[in-house]
């Protein structure tokens, strides 16, 4: 009987993947591997276990995995439920692992840095690029190549007739003068 391997970070998810070269595969294994390492519980918000459970199967059979939604934090409910909302609506397709990815880019957007670092993604080309392939109507609403969890929040607030919107974290961003240093718009 051989052992499960011990699943601690991105490469170790990787290395159990059917293919790891597939986007959806180093996409749901950036956001997993991230939420490991930053020691945050659900691995991916809002998504039921069996839902993860065939999530893994699919893509990372014998990870041994838990996404533990008894540790999710309640304050954060609505936001994610909005979150998820934009994306699945913009989804390429109705299917299952679109449905997945919608909550783990939604998850990982509840998070204090740049969308693509709060992924685990390595760099924010393969975040636009994901989200081209996999979001296509949503990305093509973002012409001016807005961040993206800044235009997630704007799209949020423009469905709620809210005029003035902030997007969450900014202000604590270490990069938060590189992106507002040249507006009067405080997010």
């Amino acid at each position: 009987m051989t052992t499960p391997p011990r699943i601690h970070d991105q490469a170790s998810l990787l290395a159990t993947a059917r293919d790891p070269a597939d986007e959806l595969t180093l996409a749901f294994a950036c956001v997993i591997g991230q939420a490991l390492a930053v020691g945050q519980r659900p691995l991916i918000r809002g998504l039921p276990a069996a839902d993860f459970q065939r999530l893994l199967d699919a893509y990372f059979p014998g990870a041994g995995l838990v996404n533990d939604e008894t540790a999710a934090d309640p304050a954060l409910a609505d936001e994610l439920a909005d979150l998820l909302e934009l994306l699945l609506e913009f989804r390429r397709e109705p299917s299952e692992a679109l449905t997945w990815l919608s909550h783990a880019v939604a998850s990982a957007a509840l998070r204090d840095n740049h969308l693509w670092q709060d992924m685990g993604l390595p760099n924010r080309a393969l975040l636009s690029a994901l989200m081209t392939h996999q979001f296509p109507g949503l990305a093509t609403l973002n012409s001016g190549d807005m961040k993206w969890k800044k235009f997630f929040y704007r799209k949020l607030c423009e469905r709620a007739d809210v005029p003035i919107c902030k997007s969450p974290h900014c202000e604590q961003c270490v990069d938060y003068r590189a992106c507002f240093s040249h507006t009067d718009d405080h997010i």
